[in-house]
């Protein structure tokens, strides 16, 4: 709700994918969110979603995600790349990494 900008992909009444992206609407954007339903993965919904928030932010100084697993190889495909030699880091309550 308090996103910039929240994408979506639906099959017929079905959510299946979604997007979403917090930015200073200048300079600075983070995905904090790219979720496909797994056995919609691998069809092209998540791209879809990436190219969409291009379209919007593509001019921006800077564009920031977390990735980690398969998703590594799937934004490195899309254009993104290790921030130099940065670390992540994260104060983080959640239990599933």
């Amino acid at each position: 709700m308090n996103s910039e900008t929240l994408i979506t992909a639906w099959e017929g009444k079905k959510l299946v994918g979604l997007g979403n992206a917090i930015s200073d609407g200048y300079l600075t954007v983070y995905y904090p969110h790219l979720l496909i339903l797994p056995e919609y993965q691998g069809k092209g919904i998540g791209k879809m979603i990436v190219d969409k928030m291009q379209e919007k932010y593509n001019h921006f100084h800077m564009q920031m995600l977390t990735a980690d697993g398969k998703a590594v190889d799937f934004y490195k495909k899309n254009g993104f790349e290790r921030a130099g030699n940065t670390e992540p880091m994260w104060i983080y309550q959640g239990n599933e990494h």
